[in-house]
Order: structure tokens, then C-alpha cells, then sequence
């Protein structure tokens, strides 16, 4: 069986998945006249489970949030999976049109109305009504697991509250109403990403939750009021075992493969694909007087290697991190759900080293306690500084290896970076070489910057390979790199002007900027 029959698990026969599909949240009322105005309803919520064959493609929908504005917003939109549609959330009631919008949940009335907007039987609740008396509370959007509170004395109604789910591996609340707005006291959002009222800005709901826009409050003495937009929804599949499908950001949880869809895609027959992901690499540190003219070196980005599998029709964000400058960390890289963390910068006259991918090394008078952290299965710890017959900073830490300590005054030298492919002879990832008083530590195979022995600065990390700066210099900036078996179709299309190689039974996608691919 070959490796790639192994990531695909057994794909000839059905299976029974359980699904997640939360709509768009309502947004809440806006207005230029009046006072409090009504709470979004969250998106509708729906969970099951149904027979799913790997040999087919079912489309995915991810509703988006509806938008608040100054009057009243808009409802948020449906999600789908295969035949199963949960529906937007209601929007709330505003200064133009006071009654809220029937939904997956129902948004909340403005302060004049006394009706309750219906939420959609079996996905979600109504939404509150609102009291015309002084100080003119509004209702609560309604939620998955609770309507939305009526406005009641001076306090605007709360959101009603979402529903948890553990589908995703750990236990999550979506689709909570969006609160009401009052000139006194505003309602909350309610549990599960419902946005709070406010005066006079309601505030969002939260992203991928389903949660309904806050309500705003209008008139004096706020003026115009805004209303919150509703989170947007999403989609979730779980099935046991291994991978049959590919779509959406894939995980594991208790021998269960997840499928995320935080936008709409495709759940099909897998593309099995592997993946380089190298965040940009730590900047060394400041040089100045003294001690501080022998930096540590930059530790190299976090640097993330696997297979997994993708789906025709999906699109995938690739985004290349930037190397640190000589006072920062490098910036994260990330493609189909893999993110690597930026590599840490190093310590510097009147400067800390910092954790990263890989961490930063010290400076020769250890004013920071030794070398930084690197993150587990990313990178390797920064090494020390010495002042010990000389003075030395410590090495950056690299993927393979952590940074070397210096010492007798030799810059530490970085640690090592990782060969991807396997047997190809490219490395990165490397740590960058501390500065030393009598010579610089060498920079980490794989890019890193090499130390010096003057203030003007080693060499900066190489570009596209996230190795870490030398001392007193900048770190290499990121890549991303995609390769499947060329028996598979080339992408559909590809942003960032990646190079495309086909070659050794491989097409190799590498990206030096920020671009996507779609399969």
C-alpha cells in the first residue's frame, strides 16, 4: 500500500458523517432618529448526521453575516450542505422599519414595536420586543437555544443564547442573538458570538458563529446609530477515521476526521497533497555600547511539514510571512488550515529576545535569561549569550537544531534547518549566528544569517527561506510549497505567481508572496 493509499483511508464504500451547518447572523438596527434599536437573530443552527459517499462532490455554503447600516440591516444568509439549508438570521428592527425580520432566529424589535419576529422551527428563536416608554429599550435578537429578551425598564434586551457543539473536537457555542440597544442600559449578546448593543455603534457578531449584530441606539443624544453586522456561519462534517473526503480546513479529533468550512467549497474525492509552510525568520537584535554591540542571532520561522487532502473546486489562501527586522519577530505563513509562527527576534542593546517558530538567541551579557522558546513542532529554542573571555550572543534557533550558546567570544552559531523534500538538498528554516567579539557564529544551514564581529552587522536571513537574521541584521522572509502526484490535474488557477514545476512524478507549486491556488 503506498503511502498515498494510506491518507486516503478506504474510499470504495459510504459513511456516516454527522454535520454542523450554522447560518449568517442578522445584523442589528441602525437609525438617525429614535432610541434603542433591535438585537440581530443569530443564523439558523442545525446538526444530524446522514450517509455520505466519497466518490461524490456535495457543495458547501457558508452564509455570510448580515450588514448593519444606519436604518434597518439586512437578514444574514443561508448556509447549505449536500441537501440541508439553515437560514440567516432575522435582522433587527430600525429607525425606517421597526419590526424585525423573521429568520433562523428572529431579530428584535426597536423600542416602538411590542412584536416578536418568529425564528424558523427547529433552528432557532424568536426575537424580543421592544417598550416605547422612556429610555425606549429594544429587544434582543433570538438564538439557537433561547428567544430574545423583550426590552423591560431601562434595559435593552438581551440576545438569546446559541447552542454548544463538540463536532469540532472541543465544545463550541454558536448562534447566539444580538442584543438591544437603550439609552440607559444595552443588552448583551448572548452566548455564542451574538453581538453587544451599543450607543450608538452596536457591536458585531462574531465570525463563523452565526451570532446576530448588536442594536444601536439613534436620536439623543446620539445621533446616528450603526448597527452591529451578524458573524457569518459555518459548516463542519465529522466522520471516523481516516481522511475520505477532501474540503475545508481538515483535523482530527478522537479518531474522527473534521472537515471546517469557514467560506464556501466542496466536500470530494480527495487530492492528496503535501506541504511545506515556513514562516518568516526573527531579525537579530539592536546593536549599541557595550555588551550590546554582540547580539544574539534571529531565530528562523516556524517551519510545518505533512500531507493532508484537498478537494476540486476549493480555494485555498496562501500567505507568505515576512522576515523581522532587526526589533521584530518574523511574520506567520499559512495555506490550506496550516499556519507556521514567525521566528522570534533576538536580544539587543536594551532589547529582549522573544519566542517564535524558533526562538531568538541572547546577548553576550545573557540580559535575557538565556535563549528564547520555539514552538513545539515548528522550531528549537535560542542558545545563550556569554561574557565569559569575550563576549558572545547566543545562536538563533533553527527547525532541526536549537541555536549553539555563545561563547569565549565566538558567536553562538544557528541552529540547523530541515531538507524538504527529503534527499533534495534544500534546506530551511535555519537560525541566525550571534554576534561575538572575536568572530561571529555561523549562520543555520537553511538560510540563517551569519554573526560578524562589528556593529555594522551580519548577514540578514535568506529571502524565502525563513532563516533568522545574523547578528544586528534582518530575517529571511517565508515560503509556501504545494506538491501532489502529477496523475492529478493541475490547478484550476493560481494567484502570487507561484513557480510551477512538474517533475519526478510531482506538480510543485512554491510561492515566495502571498497568492491562492484552487484546485
Amino acid at each position: 500500500m503506498t503511502a498515498y493509499q494510506m491518507l486516503l483511508g478506504s474510499a470504495s464504500s459510504t459513511v456516516l458523517a454527522s454535520y454542523l451547518v450554522v447560518a449568517g447572523g442578522g445584523a442589528g438596527g441602525g437609525g438617525t432618529n429614535g432610541a434603542g434599536m433591535g438585537g440581530g437573530g443569530a443564523g439558523g443552527f442545525q446538526t444530524g448526521s446522514d450517509v455520505l459517499n466519497p466518490l461524490t462532490t456535495y457543495t458547501v455554503t457558508v452564509g455570510g453575516g448580515g450588514a448593519g447600516t444606519s436604518a434597518k440591516g439586512t437578514n444574514g444568509s443561508n448556509s447549505v450542505f449536500n441537501s440541508l439549508t439553515s437560514t440567516g438570521g432575522g435582522a433587527g428592527g430600525g429607525w425606517d422599519v421597526g419590526t424585525g425580520s423573521t429568520g433562523g432566529s428572529g431579530g428584535g424589535a426597536d423600542y416602538r414595536n411590542a412584536t416578536n419576529a418568529a425564528g424558523t422551527a427547529g433552528q432557532g428563536n424568536a426575537g424580543g420586543a421592544g417598550v416605547n416608554v422612556n429610555p425606549f429599550p429594544a429587544g434582543g435578537g433570538g438564538g439557537a437555544s433561547a428567544v430574545g429578551a423583550n426590552g423591560s425598564g431601562s434595559v435593552g434586551g438581551n440576545g438569546g443564547a446559541g447552542t454548544a457543539s463538540s463536532i469540532s473536537g472541543s465544545s463550541v457555542t454558536y448562534a447566539g442573538g444580538g442584543g438591544g440597544g437603550s439609552r440607559t442600559t444595552q443588552g448583551t449578546g448572548g452566548a455564542g458570538g451574538g453581538g453587544n448593543a451599543g450607543n450608538p455603534n452596536g457591536s458585531n457578531g462574531t465570525a463563523n458563529t452565526g451570532g446576530g449584530g448588536g442594536g444601536g441606539v439613534s436620536g439623543a443624544p446620539s445621533g446616528t446609530a450603526i448597527g452591529g453586522n451578524g458573524g457569518s456561519g459555518v459548516v463542519i462534517i465529522s466522520y471516523p477515521g481516516a481522511a475520505v473526503f477532501g474540503g475545508g480546513d481538515i483535523t482530527t479529533s478522537g479518531g474522527n476526521t473534521i472537515h471546517t468550512f469557514t467560506a464556501s467549497g466542496v466536500l470530494g474525492p480527495p487530492i492528496p497533497v503535501e506541504y511545506a509552510v515556513v514562516a518568516g525568520g526573527g531579525g537579530s537584535g539592536v546593536s549599541g555600547g557595550g555588551l550590546g554591540d554582540y547580539p544574539g542571532g534571529g531565530g528562523a520561522g516556524g517551519m510545518l511539514t505533512g500531507t493532508t487532502n484537498v478537494a476540486t473546486g476549493n480555494s485555498y489562501t496562501i500567505t507568505v510571512g515576512a522576515g523581522g527586522s532587526t526589533t521584530s519577530n518574523g511574520s506567520n505563513s499559512s495555506a490550506i488550515g496550516i499556519v507556521a509562527t514567525g521566528g522570534g527576534r533576538a536580544a539587543g542593546n536594551n532589547q529582549a529576545n522573544a519566542s517564535g517558530g524558533s526562538g531568538g538567541g541572547d546577548r553576550a551579557d545573557g540580559g535575557s535569561g538565556g535563549g528564547a522558546a520555539g514552538v513545539s513542532g515548528q522550531g528549537n529554542a535560542g542558545g545563550n549569550g556569554s561574557s565569559t573571555s569575550g563576549y558572545a550572543g547566543g545562536g538563533g534557533g533553527g527547525k532541526g537544531a536549537s541555536g549553539s550558546n555563545g561563547a569565549s567570544g565566538t558567536g553562538g552559531a544557528g541552529g540547523a534547518g530541515q531538507e524538504w523534500p527529503a534527499s533534495s538538498g534544500t534546506y530551511y528554516a535555519g537560525g541566525g549566528g550571534g554576534n561575538g567579539s572575536t568572530a561571529g557564529g555561523a549562520g543555520g544551514i537553511g538560510g540563517g544569517g551569519n554573526g560578524t564581529t562589528t556593529t555594522s552587522g551580519g548577514t540578514a536571513g535568506t529571502a524565502n527561506t525563513g532563516g533568522g537574521g545574523g547578528g544586528y541584521n534582518s530575517g529571511g522572509s517565508g515560503t509556501v510549497i504545494i506538491r501532489y502526484s502529477d496523475t492529478y490535474a493541475a490547478a484550476t488557477s493560481t494567484t502570487g505567481s507561484p513557480t510551477i514545476t512538474v517533475a519526478g512524478g510531482y506538480r510543485t507549486y512554491k510561492w515566495t508572496g502571498s497568492g491562492s491556488i484552487t484546485f
